[in-house]
């Protein structure tokens, strides 16, 4: 199965992104870099090309080009999954592997690795692959498997209602949404490039540490 990271071309992004790549290497998964959509490359234009609305990334938390390029930037790779007829593995710049990923795992589409990076969560009661539990949806997009056929669902649902990437891929949703437990990547994050202020102080209580780029 291939691996993907997303990274963008700023040195903490790149930096984090190899720490990501190293740290899976040490579970025996490697993972390739790939650039993903910045507000540079003109999120708004391309997401009208694509069909996708971008409403739904207007929201208080987030700036909103850098949400929809970040959106763009998994899509893309959902893209890639639906082209190549196969099962990837995406991760954001911040994953940080903690544990191997069983080579026998079976899921029904979109199947969570990443332990919850914010905000109240539940653990899932059963060890191995469950019906997403922990949130409704994703509890943060950095590390998650899907399928090319899901993958086609999502580049096609995108086109109805788009949102930030992890409220997106939910189970209200779609019906093929799993997790991994206990979850063998975490997220690791100092910084945002999606956040603004006030998300910053949700999520992390403006930790002086925490940094807007």
């Amino acid at each position: 199965m291939r691996a993907f990271v997303i990274t963008i071309p700023i040195k903490e992004s790149e930096q984090v992104a190899e720490r990501c790549i190293k740290s899976a290497a040490r579970y025996g998964v490697t993972v390739e870099p790939v650039y993903g959509v910045t507000p540079k490359d003109d999120p708004v234009k391309i997401a009208d090309d694509l069909g996708i609305p971008t409403r739904g990334f207007i929201e208080r938390y987030s700036r909103f080009e850098n949400c929809l390029s970040a959106f763009l930037s998994h899509h893309k790779l959902w893209s890639w999954s639906v082209e190549n007829n196969e099962e990837i593995l995406i991760l954001e710049h911040d994953a940080y592997f903690n544990n191997e990923i069983p080579s026998n795992i079976t899921h029904r589409g979109v199947l969570s690795l990443g332990a919850p990076s914010y905000g109240k969560y539940n653990i899932p009661k059963l060890l191995g692959v469950n019906k997403l539990q922990s949130k409704a949806y994703l509890p943060g997009a950095h590390a998650y498997i899907v399928k090319p056929e899901a993958a086609k669902v999502l580049i096609e649902k995108a086109k109805e209602i788009a949102q930030p990437t992890d409220i997106f891929l939910a189970n209200y949703n779609f019906p093929f949404m799993d997790e991994y437990y206990p979850w063998p990547v975490s997220a690791k994050d100092s910084f945002s490039t999606i956040q603004n202020a006030e998300g910053c102080h949700a999520k992390h209580n403006n930790s002086a540490e925490y940094k807007l780029l």
